[in-house]
């Protein structure tokens, strides 16, 4: 899953739509750190969640 995003990359948590679309900051392995709108610079692990990515033209 990771290989499929990258820093700069605008994505959104599935279970968490309150944080608002997020910016990839960096990804080391299934780390991925992402500067959340609403909840601000936090690591996820893609091993158990999926980012979903948000299209260009909707940010």
């Amino acid at each position: 899953m990771t290989s499929l995003i990258e820093p700069g990359m605008r994505v959104r948590h599935p279970d968490r739509p309150d944080w608002g679309i997020g910016q990839v900051q960096s990804v080391v392995g299934d780390r991925v750190t992402v500067n959340f709108e609403h909840a601000g610079k936090l690591l996820i692990n893609a091993a158990l969640v999926a980012l979903e990515t948000v299209p260009e033209e909707e940010g």
